[in-house]
């Protein structure tokens, strides 16, 4: 697989988790204000979390592929 191709997939990859990530911290947030019991909300933020982080490192990845593909694709006199 390409630099571009992993770039293109991990990307947009990482965005999707991490906005699945950010609607299940506020909906574990939600479950706290409505005094569900500790070890739900707990449970359920630290998922939450989980999605989120695993977000930012697939689109961490996705930069850092689009870097190398550019540093590939850079004429050598420049």
């Amino acid at each position: 697989m390409t630099h571009k191709a992993k770039w293109l997939l991990f990307a947009p990859a990482g965005l999707l988790t991490v906005g699945a990530g950010a609607c299940l911290i506020s909906w574990a947030g939600a479950l706290k204000e409505r005094k569900v019991p500790t070890a739900q909300w707990v449970g359920a933020g630290t998922v939450a979390l989980v999605v989120f982080n695993a977000g930012l490192s697939l689109f961490g990845h996705g930069v850092s592929e689009s870097v190398l593909y550019q540093l590939k694709e850079k004429p050598a006199d420049q």
